[in-house]
């Protein structure tokens, strides 16, 4: 694995904090170092949020995530602002419900998700923040059913507990879409 630098960016109520949350949870379990690095501020209001991953073999020495490997957009002016930030041959998942340009760039890979949709046409709620993370760990062949549940476990409190399906057929969902 190496590291891995995530940055997953959209609206304030998309989940953004709790779906890098979960892949830091994920990324403890499996005994990686890691850093997870939540943006607050008037961002929880209807800005744009953002969150912070790093998940690698060996320490991390800063948490900060400027040139990003992977990056989560969940809406266009997410993609607008990070999509140039990319590493060179970093991958791209774009909520296609809601950003519906494409990616300008040709030296990343890029997935297009149409989460939103997908998370309402499957009576899933605001779940649209896992679908692409499920997506995500489809891609990077890291879907793995016993850190996911754990991990779901770690982020989910007791008193949500009734959550944990929901969130796991939101996973699994993203895991399992096919794309055009």
């Amino acid at each position: 694995m190496s590291t891995k630098q995530i940055l997953l960016s959209g609206f304030g109520g998309q989940g953004i904090l709790f779906a890098g949350k979960f892949l830091a949870y994920k990324g403890l379990i499996e005994d990686k170092q890691l850093s997870w690095l939540p943006s607050y501020g008037p961002e929880m209001r209807g800005g744009t949020a953002s969150c912070s991953v790093i998940i690698s073999d060996t320490p991390v020495g800063s948490p900060i995530v400027s040139k990003p490997d992977i990056l989560i957009a969940m809406n266009l002016p997410s993609l607008d602002r990070y999509e140039s930030a990319v590493v060179k041959g970093g991958i791209i998942f774009a909520d296609s419900t809601l950003i519906e340009r494409k990616v300008e760039r040709d030296d990343v890979e890029v997935h297009y998700i149409p989460a939103t949709k997908l998370a309402s046409d499957n009576e899933l709620g605001n779940l649209a923040n896992m679908i692409i993370v499920g997506k995500l760990l489809s891609v990077l062949d890291d879907f793995n059913d016993e850190s996911v549940n754990a991990a779901l476990s770690k982020v989910i409190s007791a008193k949500h507990a009734d959550m944990k399906d929901v969130n796991l057929k939101a996973l699994t969902l993203g895991a399992e879409y096919k794309e055009d």
